[in-house]
């Protein structure tokens, strides 16, 4: 679809009251949100790539956050929707994050899922976390370089194989693996987006001083071994945010909805099917 100034792979499935589901990476794709589509028995599930990522266009130069969430809402109001649901997954949900801030009369419900309201925790904890896990220094490295945008495009899917199992609640390339046969290798990864947000886009950036203007029912949701989020991030961004359910998933790390599908679609089922209004909200 022709959404403001750049083309974007658009996927919509089911019916019923509309949830946008924005991916993580970034210089990932909507496939990663797959797991998601079971929710189209209930809802209009709008699956979308981000500008510069999967196979959306735009250059990496674009990749703002301002355009982000202005694309986001252009779409919104292509497909003919007042206000919708909004699930952010990583990246995705610093995204929605901005969107809920910059549009916030056309969100109706906000999910957050394994993320963070500021970006110093995958930059500067992760490799810490990961060291006291006991990730042998090489791999820590290529953590820190990872999301920092410290690489060449041609070094992505190299890095990715080689850091991709610390994602998982138990570490295995097996799992890595697995998500490729299951529907993983029609991804499309764009690595210039990877390594713009690393360079420019995400050093500083932080809405936790923000999040106190959100009136919105959110869903703060993420694994318990979740090596980029932890527990500690998910227990500050609830707080943050007024009203706010946390849920914790055992058994999962960076990627709930895939190792814990049935746990995590389940929790957002329910969410959703809840008022549209945070008690003693002015729109309560």
């Amino acid at each position: 679809m022709q959404i403001r100034d750049v083309s974007l792979s658009v996927d919509v499935a089911g019916s019923g009251p509309p949830l946008a589901l924005m991916h993580g990476g970034p210089g990932a794709d909507h496939w990663s949100m797959q797991p998601f589509r079971r929710l189209s028995d209930e809802h209009t599930t709008v699956f979308y790539d981000h500008r510069c990522n999967g196979r959306s266009g735009g250059e990496a130069s674009s990749l703002t956050w301002e355009n982000l969430t202005a694309d986001a809402d252009a779409l919104r109001e292509a497909l003919g929707f007042d206000r919708w649901a909004v699930l952010g997954h990583s990246f995705g949900g610093h995204v929605a994050l901005e969107y809920a801030l910059r549009y916030p009369d056309r969100v109706s419900h906000l999910v957050l899922l394994d993320t963070a309201g500021e970006a110093r925790w995958a930059r500067d904890e992760a490799p810490e976390l990961l060291t006291a896990r006991g990730f042998p220094p090489e791999k820590v490295e290529l953590v820190r370089r990872w999301f920092r945008g410290e690489f060449e495009p041609k070094e992505m899917m190299r890095i990715l194989m080689r850091i991709g199992p610390a994602y998982y609640s138990r570490p295995s390339t097996w799992l890595v693996m697995r998500e490729l046969l299951e529907g993983g290798w029609r991804a499309k990864t764009r690595p210039e987006a990877l390594i713009e947000a690393g360079k420019v886009l995400l050093p500083g950036w932080s809405v936790m001083d923000r999040l106190h203007e959100l009136r919105v029912p959110t869903l703060v949701v993420a694994g318990v071994d979740d090596f980029l989020f932890p527990p500690e991030c998910q227990e500050q961004l609830a707080a943050a945010i007024p009203g706010a359910r946390l849920e914790l998933v055992e058994g999962a790390g960076h990627n709930a909805h895939s190792e814990q599908p049935g746990v995590t679609l389940g929790l957002v089922r329910e969410f959703l099917a809840g008022p549209g209004d945070v008690p003693g909200s002015d729109d309560a």
